[in-house]
């Protein structure tokens, strides 16, 4: 799901890069208002970055992988996890070359924003209204990671410069993660539920 660069037009990389630095600096001053522990922080950025090495390619350019949005916002909050997978974003962009400069607002809005506060929402929705935490944490992996992918597939569907229209880049962004977003749903409920009889998820 990273973008790199060349991939989405200026208009589109400027507006993502507002948008998410904002929302990425009011999550990083909320989390450790609440008391978040860096330690924790950082032990779910590491967690995120070697999950996300995993990449499978998909028609048109760009690629699948595991995105843990959701089980980072289960673990540490939305506002947590929004700021663990930014760092990760940031340091898989400079020193790997994993997603471009350019794009990194993007990138970060679809990880950051979009998977961490939608599968949280989804995690905690379904928790309340049918009460069993690995069903709920599966759901938030697999809809939050398939509506990152949506997202995406909207970015580069109104990017000009990228060469197809949003006929095309909103499904096939849409389906193979909807395919794929079944393992990470699988990968997040099982974690949670591990977490969760240790007593570190309540």
């Amino acid at each position: 799901m990273h973008i790199p660069d060349g991939f989405l037009d200026p208009l589109v990389s400027l507006s993502l890069y507002v948008i998410s630095l904002a929302i990425v600096i009011y999550s990083g001053r909320k989390y450790f208002k609440e008391g978040g522990s860096v330690y924790y922080l950082s032990v779910m950025a590491a967690a995120i970055f070697a999950a996300q090495m995993l990449n499978w390619p998909i028609p048109g350019g760009t690629s699948a992988h595991f995105v843990g949005g959701a089980f980072a916002s289960i673990f540490l909050g939305p506002f947590g996890a929004c700021l663990a997978m930014f760092m990760n974003l940031v340091v898989q962009c400079l020193l790997m070359g994993d997603g471009g400069i350019t794009a990194l607002g993007a990138n970060a809005f679809n990880m950051a924003v979009v998977d961490v506060f939608a599968g949280y929402a989804i995690y905690k929705a379904s928790l309340k209204y049918l009460g069993r935490k690995f069903l709920a944490a599966f759901l938030g992996g697999w809809i939050g990671i398939t509506l990152a992918a949506v997202t995406c597939g909207f970015e580069l569907g109104l990017s000009p410069s990228f060469g197809y229209p949003l006929s095309i880049t909103v499904p096939v962004m849409g389906i193979w993660h909807l395919a794929l977003g079944v393992i990470e749903g699988i990968a997040t409920g099982l974690l949670v539920k591990y977490l969760s009889l240790r007593g570190l998820i309540k």
